[in-house]
């Protein structure tokens, strides 16, 4: 019996209709032309001797009575029939009937009573070249249970790096246990409450320590500000369509761009493959916002997740806190875009070390339940999205992945879309990450705050291009602009949007 984590058991709690509390990815996978069988039955072959790699496709939840505390995970077989379910497209389908499949699937809810998971496998997709067959899956698995790099670190158990592997050194696995009693479950859960709670109060002293460095570092950043220019990502986001009260519907897409190229471009403005990411999207946001307005006059900020698992740690639960991260979208110019965003970047990464010791992944839970429960309900109920300032305008998560081609059932996997979460206040999430010689973005909306999502995706193409067009290496903070910044000509449908929205001469945020 283990109680799930504070941190983990909080995606229960705020799952709603509108809020499902699962992630996953959309794989593309291709078989020789030859191939005559039933790939999802393939599938379940496969996955019942990959489970006893996998312990957290084998455990469903038990609720504490009264669901006074977080519940418990238990041993549970999955029934693979119920776990792998097997979808008929029409023939001939491609990656936008894909998508839209991912769309309407992403809002039902998993089964509480069964393990946390559950895969769709897409059939009648067109051949691909020299008549391959083509299969598609589509993967949701809770996120109380894992995190992106959990899932990353499970993927490593169910595929292999060849299409017919050597077999596997067989794994025991443990016989599942009796129930437990009433009163086994309250001893166990009760004196998990108290050591937490210790643990509360030994931790204090340590959080006044990072709160004092924190306090030291900015003011030490103030009394330079002078000298050199700064971005802050403590500013109020600007309210856009996306803070809203998420519906029920979910709207996604997804691209791929060449991962050497990235690099290479990358490389040459001194940026990490993080401070790219952030450069593109904030390129892609502001064309999608160009067009559809209206365009911020102030900055667009990311709510970006950042991981605090220690290196090797496979273990399947959330560790990972969120920092914002302010994404330049007012600036016309690319090249001084991209000086915001590493600026934006840096003045991140110099907080981080100080915050991710006050962000804990456990914490006493007696009563949480219910409180959290009641105010998500009425959050959402009351609109409060709409109330409330704006933190962030959209998510933007980068989740390293495997550089090496993968297979599954003795398939190639060609593909790899991560699939997150969208919450009410922040109606847009896009994920990425790594797949053999490409860079993955899986672009997931609520289907009313942003249903056109598939033309951020073509944004996405677009500001990768701009990116590798600048020429001269950015290394420097922008200066303030000491002239309006000209917007380029809008499209024709979005031009009273484009010129409402024209940002005004304006310093950088200190």
């Amino acid at each position: 019996m283990k109680q799930l984590p504070g941190l983990d058991a909080s995606f229960l709690h705020l799952e709603t209709v509108q809020m499902p509390m699962h992630l996953g990815a959309l794989h593309n996978f291709e078989l020789p032309a030859r191939y005559r069988g039933n790939f999802a039955a393939d599938m379940r072959k496969h996955m019942a001797t990959r489970l006893p790699l996998a312990p957290a496709l084998r455990q469903r939840l038990l609720s504490l009575p009264m669901n006074f505390a977080n519940p418990v995970w238990v041993d549970a077989e999955p029934d693979l029939a119920e776990h792998i379910v097997h979808i008929v497209l029409p023939k001939g389908s491609g990656q936008a009937e894909l998508e839209a499949q991912v769309g309407l699937l992403h809002p039902v809810l998993l089964d509480r009573s069964r393990p946390l998971w559950k895969f769709h496998v897409f059939s009648g997709l067109a051949d691909g070249p020299n008549g391959s067959k083509r299969f598609a899956m589509y993967t949701q698995l809770h996120h109380a249970a894992v995190d992106g790099q959990a899932a990353v670190a499970l993927g490593q158990a169910i595929l292999d790096l060849q299409p017919h592997p050597p077999a596997r050194a067989t794994v025991a696995v443990r016989e599942a246990r009796r129930p437990f009693g009433i009163s086994a479950l309250l001893r166990g859960a009760l004196s998990n409450q108290f050591g937490l709670a210790v643990g509360a109060v030994k931790a204090i002293p340590q959080a006044v320590g990072a709160l004092s460095r924190l306090a030291a570092s900015k003011a030490s950043s103030s009394a330079n500000a002078m000298a050199t220019p700064t971005v802050s990502n403590l500013a109020l986001a600007p309210r856009t369509r996306l803070n809203t009260t998420v519906s029920a519907t979910r709207a996604f897409a997804s691209i791929s761009l060449p991962l050497a190229a990235l690099n290479a471009t990358r490389r040459k403005h001194h940026a990490s493959l993080n401070d790219a990411v952030l450069m593109i999207c904030s390129g892609a946001l502001r064309r999608q916002f160009l067009r559809h307005g209206p365009l911020p006059r102030k900055p667009m900020v990311a709510g970006v997740p950042i991981s605090t698992r220690a290196k090797g740690d496979t273990s399947s639960n959330n560790q990972a806190t969120m920092t914002l991260v302010s994404l330049g979208t007012h600036i016309a110019d690319p090249a001084k875009r991209l000086a915001y965003v590493l600026a934006a970047t840096a003045s991140m990464k110099n907080n981080m070390g100080a915050m991710k010791s006050l962000m804990p992944t456990d914490f006493p839970t007696l009563g949480v339940p219910w409180l959290m429960q009641g105010l998500g309900a009425l959050y959402a109920k009351a609109r409060v999205a709409e109330r409330l300032p704006a933190i962030a305008n959209v998510t933007i998560s980068n989740v390293p992945g495997p550089t090496v081609p993968l297979y599954m059932a003795g398939a190639a996997m060609l593909t790899n879309y991560p699939t997150s979460i969208v919450v009410h206040g922040v109606a847009l999430n896009i994920t990425v990450q790594t797949y053999n010689q490409s860079l993955e973005f899986g672009l997931i909306a609520c289907g009313e705050a942003m249903p056109e999502v598939a033309e951020l995706a073509q944004h996405v193409q677009a500001a990768f291009d701009e990116f590798q067009g600048l020429g001269v290496a950015v290394t420097a903070p922008p200066q303030a602009p000491s002239a309006p910044v000209k917007l380029p000509a809008p499209v024709a449908k979005a031009t009273s949007n484009a010129r409402a929205s024209a940002p005004k001469r304006k310093r950088l945020p200190r």
